[in-house]
């Protein structure tokens, strides 16, 4: 009898533990619902005022576009680019001076400047002093030295026509 009675009272205890189990399945579902009710509402509101505020800027924008004209606007527009034209004329003007600058061929110009500056090198090279060239013959050298001799001779050549 007393395994019997103990079996009643585990039975029960499980049973209780099953409807607190359905309980508590059935609250985190409430809360679940109510969770999401929340952000419905919070994002209803903010729609709803981001919509408000929309509103407000399109009669602002409605209120300072009233006195505007795009025609107006237009005529603005074209007499400053109008006027722009005109001092930058004025400016052109000031700065050409007279009888200068478009009379002269630039390639005229470059050929000219290109032969100032080939007779600035050539005297440039007449100027440069070259060491004066011994008198006396040098003993022969092994075929090593003989890029040195061919280098002599060359710059013996190059004085005489730097001379």
């Amino acid at each position: 009898m007393l395994l019997a009675a103990e079996e009643q009272t585990a039975l029960q205890a499980l049973k209780r533990k099953k409807r607190y189990e359905k309980q508590l399945s059935q609250i985190d579902g409430t809360l679940s619902t109510i969770e999401f009710q929340r952000e419905a509402l919070e994002n209803s509101h903010t729609n709803t005022e981001v919509l408000k505020n929309m509103g407000y800027a399109a009669q602002a924008m409605k209120k300072v576009h009233q006195n505007m004209d795009l025609n107006k606007i237009d005529d603005l527009m074209q007499d400053i680019t109008e006027q722009q034209d005109v001092a930058q004329e004025i400016s052109d003007a000031i700065s050409n001076r007279a009888g200068f600058g478009d009379e002269f061929d630039e390639d005229e110009l470059m050929a000219e400047l290109e032969e100032l500056e080939q007779e600035e090198l050539n005297k440039g090279m007449r100027d440069v002093k070259l060491p004066s060239v011994p008198s006396t013959s040098l003993p022969s050298r092994p075929a090593s030295t003989r890029k040195r001799v061919e280098d002599e001779d060359e710059m013996k050549q190059l004085a005489a026509w730097a001379s």
